[in-house]
């Protein structure tokens, strides 16, 4: 099942899959959700705090690891989230760089 995950949608679709096999999608609403997306946000935070920069940008291996799971649980959860409140969220994305474009328009480079 893993190997078939190739994009947001394959993701998605797996997520639900799981989650139904286990009769959790009772639990999954957009408040729960959010709110377990937001405390691994935390834990991925945990393995930054208190590191320079330049430390933050070459993590141990072990380490990398870590975070590499608590950045797989962030994704995982705003995808259910996503897919609970029916927002694609590449559709999103694209949008909200297009908004902010316009908002923070890059500076006129001169030849």
């Amino acid at each position: 099942m893993n190997a078939d995950i190739r994009d947001l949608a394959s993701l998605r679709d797996a997520l639900r899959d799981f989650a139904a096999a286990r009769d959790w999608r009772q639990f999954h609403t957009p408040k729960n959700l959010a709110m377990a997306m937001i405390v691994e946000a935390a834990e991925l935070v945990e393995h930054f705090q208190w590191l320079t920069p330049e430390q933050s940008l070459a993590l141990a291996p072990e380490k990398l690891a870590e975070v590499r799971d608590e950045v797989a649980d962030t994704l995982i959860y705003l995808v259910e989230l996503a897919d609970a409140l029916g927002i694609d969220p590449i559709a999103a994305a694209r949008d909200k760089i297009a908004k902010n474009a316009v908002k923070y328009p890059a500076p006129e480079r001169t030849p």
